[in-house]
């Protein structure tokens, strides 16, 4: 199955094939429009297409990526959180996103902390950095809370419209 972590609630795995229904809810949720943005995926062809070329790629290339978080109590897929090599920024980027019936529950925080941990601990990146739209205030508090320090709006390359920039780990 993938495992690469777990939570007190959560169980942060490698996607698979069988993930790709959860993903067209989850790219096409209006939070993820709204605060992400269009991937493309319509279907699950799309959805096992972008398994492949984005997060699968990620894996080989970088040795992280997203990952799917799913319940523990029964295994249901809730959202997606990880670290991406973003085009614009030095370090890898924090990222998570839940589908709206997990929102309000802590998950964001809890699955955010860990990978800041795993990255920090078993992947040796002491410095990340996480971007937001300019609106998304639960994910700046998110952020807030687990330790990342605001730095500022940048513009990312690729990306319509500029973001709120956190890093954490460069203290110096």
């Amino acid at each position: 199955m993938g495992v690469v972590l777990e939570t007190e609630r959560l169980v942060l795995r490698e996607v698979e094939d069988g993930d790709a229904p959860f993903l067209v809810e989850l790219l096409n949720s209006p939070g993820f429009l709204e605060n992400i943005g269009d991937r493309g995926v319509r279907d699950v062809e799309g959805a096992r297409d972008y398994v492949e070329e984005r997060v699968r790629k990620s894996y080989r290339e970088h040795g992280f990526g997203m990952w799917i978080a799913v319940q523990k109590r029964d295994m249901t897929p809730v959202g997606m959180a990880g670290l991406v090599k973003r085009d614009g920024l030095d370090v890898p980027d924090l990222g998570y996103a839940f589908v709206q019936r997990a929102w309000g529950q802590g998950y964001a925080q809890e699955a955010a902390a860990a990978v800041l941990a795993h990255a920090r601990g078993p992947l040796g990146i002491p410095e990340l950095a996480a971007v937001t739209t300019l609106e998304n205030f639960a994910s700046m508090a998110v952020l807030r809370k687990i330790g990342f320090t605001y730095r500022g709006v940048i513009q990312l390359p690729g990306v319509d419209r500029e973001s709120t920039h956190f890093t954490v780990g460069d203290e110096g």
